[in-house]
């Protein structure tokens, strides 16, 4: 067995033995259930009704508003016209009322643009006062179509709906949304990668540091390259991690049939439905749901799964090698932050530029560029190949990923040859530099 394989060995099970790794691989679906459990809890409570007092000394709007009322809303408007304007105040003061929406009256319509006020202690909201300004302002223009002696409910009638349908060239129908969905699923992938370098990757550098402080690392490198070290520890956490997540994918697949025997729920083709529920569901949205399905199995499924695993090992190896590196260069986590956020800064570039640029343009020239930059490749390439990407550009970004990640490995593997032994002293990115022509 070569020394890389003994060393990956040796990584691995130190891994999948620590207690903390056993105890987080299988209380972390839990933890997750729990939490997905309680964001829905408090996501189904409703937050406690606001009263807002209404003075409208005009007469012409109080309607309007109180007939925004509904059992339950989130604001109650309430008809106080009749009381003097300045103990409605005094009851804002007092917190009585959340606000006071005060109208004046006037002679001319079009003076309420502008006089309308609403008091409170505290800033509304922009959407509860963009609301109120468009109950007010629907109401002003109905007055006013009236007064030019228009007829309102021709005018509503003569309102139209327009609803386009979507085509391809090819003459199919398309659907609205799928752009959407399809950054979802590449954004999903892209994220799963992003989030096993950072918890890995540190992980891999926690444990050089551990090695290197215990001095078992003198021992070590007795026997074996630095080089040679760094790999095995990168591909061993990797198959760690690896394991780890096949576990939770298990353990939350479980969880799911259980809860739906639990609660008496049928999953899958089987599922009952009411008979009266599925028939109505069928009229309404089998043509829809169909094109749906239609469209999702003709994305380039097989490109995005082995886009996937050939940007997962590539991502992740290439970070591993900056994380191995500065674990060796460091002799404490402390010392490690000054020299983990240019790390940790293209990831969260890409993630930006593939939400805003590829949902937007996935052909456009910055999420091409990006698409083929290495430090960014693994989550942009990742959201553009649900749109379809030219092989040409799979081929040169991954060649470009595994080139940068040979070069990484190689510069990576002079500081942790350097780095490794060293104790006792903080480096400086001008040390790391010198490190790197020893």
């Amino acid at each position: 067995m070569s020394i890389i394989s003994l060393i990956i060995k040796r990584e691995f099970i130190a891994k999948v033995r620590n207690k903390s790794f056993i105890v987080m691989t299988f209380l972390s679906p839990l933890l997750f259930v729990a939490i997905a459990a309680f964001v829905g809890y408090l996501s189904s409570m409703k937050a406690d009704t606001k009263r807002i007092a209404i003075h409208d000394e005009s007469g012409l709007f109080v309607k309007e508003f109180v007939g925004q009322n509904i059992e339950k809303g989130e604001y109650k408007y309430l008809d106080l016209s009749l009381i003097d304007t300045q103990f409605l105040k005094d009851s804002i003061t007092k917190e009585s009322y959340e606000g006071l929406l005060l109208i004046p009256n006037t002679t001319n319509v079009a003076d309420l643009e502008s006089k309308i006020q609403f008091i409170s202690n505290d800033s509304p909201s922009i959407l509860f006062i963009e609301n109120v300004q468009g109950i007010i302002a629907n109401k002003i223009t109905k007055i006013n179509l009236e007064e030019a002696n228009l007829d309102t409910e021709a005018i509503k009638n003569a309102q139209s709906k327009v609803n386009i349908s979507l085509a391809k060239a090819s003459g199919e129908q398309s659907v609205k949304g799928l752009n959407e969905i399809k950054i979802v699923i590449g954004g999903g992938f892209g994220y799963l990668i992003m989030m096993f370098i950072i918890i890995y990757g540190n992980m891999v550098m926690r444990s050089v540091i551990e090695e290197k402080t215990n001095r078992i690392v003198e021992i070590i490198i007795s026997s074996v390259k630095p080089f040679q070290l760094m790999i095995g520890k990168i591909i061993g956490t990797s198959l760690a991690g690896i394991l780890q997540f096949f576990i939770w994918a298990a353990i939350g697949l479980s969880l799911m049939f259980a809860a739906s025997l639990f609660f008496g729920v049928n999953v899958g083709p089987t599922a009952k439905i009411p008979p009266e529920l599925m028939q109505q569901a069928q009229h309404e949205f089998a043509g829809t749901a169909q094109m749906y399905i239609k469209e999702l199995w003709n994305l380039p499924i097989a490109s995005i799964l082995i886009g996937f695993v050939v940007y997962f090992i590539g991502g992740y190896f290439l970070y591993s090698s900056f994380y191995a590196a500065i674990g060796a260069a460091v002799d404490n986590q402390t010392d490690s932050q000054q020299f983990l956020l240019p790390i940790i800064m293209p990831l969260m570039l890409s993630v930006y530029v593939g939400f805003f640029s590829v949902i937007n343009d996935p052909n456009g020239t910055i999420a091409v560029v990006f698409s083929m930059i290495p430090l960014t490749s693994p989550i942009v390439m990742l959201m553009r190949i649900p749109f379809g990407v030219p092989l040409w550009q799979i081929a040169i970004s991954v060649s470009l990923l595994f080139a940068t990640f040979f070069s990484v490995v190689w510069f990576a593997a002079k500081i942790y040859r350097v780095g490794i032994l060293m104790y006792g002293k903080k480096p400086t990115w001008k040390e790391l530099y010198k490190w790197l022509k020893y």
